[in-house]
């Protein structure tokens, strides 16, 4: 390739990253956010507290404006396949294109066939059948999810395919490209962050409302369900993603070595905690590291091989820094979350948590952790599998379309972006005016004729503390 093509590979893989780096921010926050709607008007059902009527009004219009924002961001998705990776559309169409195509079947149905319910058929339809849309639209999310880790998981650990001799990757065996050993750990991981970040959101809501003396008593029924919810969900997530660390183990040990920040081969392993990799001199300087440790995290041994960077050919090896420090910038906003959470769990029972100012400042401010772990990680899966687009199978230099020029390349980058933004901006303020505004009071009777304005009892909590008055006391 030539000077210039490798600057519009660059320029298609920086576009592809910043289109899908925008994108993914709405699908981690609505995947959860369905499942909170669907656990709000679940509680109203059985309960007949009308705080959870209160709080389904309020996140659905969030909801909504997030899952228009995602449509629409991820439209330009499916044209740059064609636009700026053709050769992989070509090539893999055979695969990913019936892939893409189930999603459509099964989430987007799902999605379009109730989602017109939740938005105008409140009081159009039974209870149980609005319960029951929003159980589809949480369903239809989730298989969104299922068939996108599917697609990229098949990318990242290609099985059930044969190749034509002009390199076609043809499907022989559905159940072996739909049931990948890797869907099983990275699909799991997708959801859990998902809803986590929605956790953190609701958390952080609530807790700003807490601070400023406004919708309290739905404040703290959102701090108090949110972070209990990640007080469970957070262990769950590091558990499942050292799972994934085992595959990227034994199936893409360059990946690995990458993200080890780990030169060279050792037995036994010591873990890295800190560095800055110096790729040229291929070592790392101002290194903290942990002997045995890393022995025990790869093969659970004190005494494995694992293996180093420089056991690979330089042209097989991925970039260094990014999952390098990808990856610890995710482990430390999950340990970070972790931390909030437990400990908001534990004020969140009794009367402890309104006077909690401190800890509800830094709730409010932890709303980014979730987002920023989740674009971590997704740097860190797909920055170390480089150079593959197809792993081990195609290059992502040789999946490019061929004769795209720099200028072309640049011109639509600034396009993308520049509308990107814009629609960003917009989506923001309407979704923060949303919050500022808070929510509605509802003055429709509670199902069991209990009193609307009755403050909820949360469990654990100690009566009276639930009083909007207290936050100002």
């Amino acid at each position: 390739m030539t000077t210039m093509d490798m600057t519009a590979l660059l320029l298609s893989r920086i576009q592809f990253a910043f289109t899908i780096s925008f994108h993914i921010i709405f699908p981690a926050f609505t995947i959860g956010l369905a499942a909170w709607l669907t656990f709000l008007e679940a509680c109203h059902l059985l309960t007949g507290e009308h705080i959870y009527r209160r709080l389904s009004d309020f996140w659905l219009k969030i909801f909504a404006v997030a899952f228009g924002l995602g449509v629409v961001s991820g439209i330009v998705m499916a044209f740059q396949f064609g636009t700026n990776w053709s050769e992989l559309s070509r090539r893999t169409g055979p695969i990913q294109g019936p892939l893409l195509g189930y999603e459509s079947f099964t989430a987007f149905a799902l999605e379009a066939a109730f989602f017109g319910v939740l938005m105008f058929g409140r009081d159009r339809v039974p209870r149980w059948a609005y319960l029951v849309a929003c159980l589809m639209v949480a369903l239809g999310t989730s298989l969104s999810a299922f068939w996108i880790m599917v697609n990229n998981s098949w990318m990242q650990y290609p099985t059930g395919f044969s190749l034509t001799p002009d390199g076609i990757f043809v499907p022989v065996d559905w159940s072996a490209i739909i049931f990948n050993q890797a869907v099983w750990t990275r699909f799991p991981h997708m959801i859990l962050a998902a809803y986590v970040t929605s956790a953190f959101c609701v958390a952080a809501t609530g807790a700003w409302y807490m601070l400023r003396g406004k919708a309290v008593q739905e404040g703290r029924a959102m701090v108090a369900m949110g972070l209990r919810l990640a007080a469970i969900l957070v262990p769950v997530q590091i558990g499942v993603g050292h799972l994934v660390g085992d595959f990227v183990h034994d199936r893409q040990p360059a990946k690995f070595a990458a993200i080890e920040g780990r030169w060279n081969d050792q037995q036994p392993a010591s873990e890295i905690l800190f560095a800055v990799p110096d790729p040229a001199a291929e070592r790392n300087r101002l290194e903290v590291a942990v002997p045995y440790l890393g022995s025990i995290i790869g093969s659970l041994s004190l005494t494995s091989n694992e293996v180093g960077i420089r056991s690979f050919p330089p042209q097989d090896r991925p970039p260094i820094a990014v999952p390098f420090f990808a990856f610890r910038a995710m482990v430390g906003c999950g340990l970070l979350m972790l931390a909030i959470a437990w400990f908001g769990a534990w004020l969140s029972f009794g009367d402890r948590l309104p006077k909690a100012r401190l800890f509800l400042a830094a709730t409010a401010l932890s709303f980014p952790l979730g987002f920023v772990a989740t674009l971590t990680g997704w740097f860190t899966a797909e920055v170390g599998r480089q150079p593959w687009t197809v792993y081990g199978q195609l290059r992502t230099a040789d999946a490019a379309t061929p004769f795209l020029s720099t200028h072309e390349v640049a011109a639509t980058f600034v396009l993308i972006a520049s509308i990107y933004m814009l629609i960003f901006g917009f989506g923001v303020l309407y979704i923060y005016r949303l919050l500022r505004a808070g929510p509605v009071p509802t003055p429709a009777i509670s199902l069991h004729g209990t009193n609307p304005s009755r403050p909820l009892s949360l469990p654990g909590a100690s009566p009276g503390a639930s009083r909007p008055a207290e936050i100002g006391e």
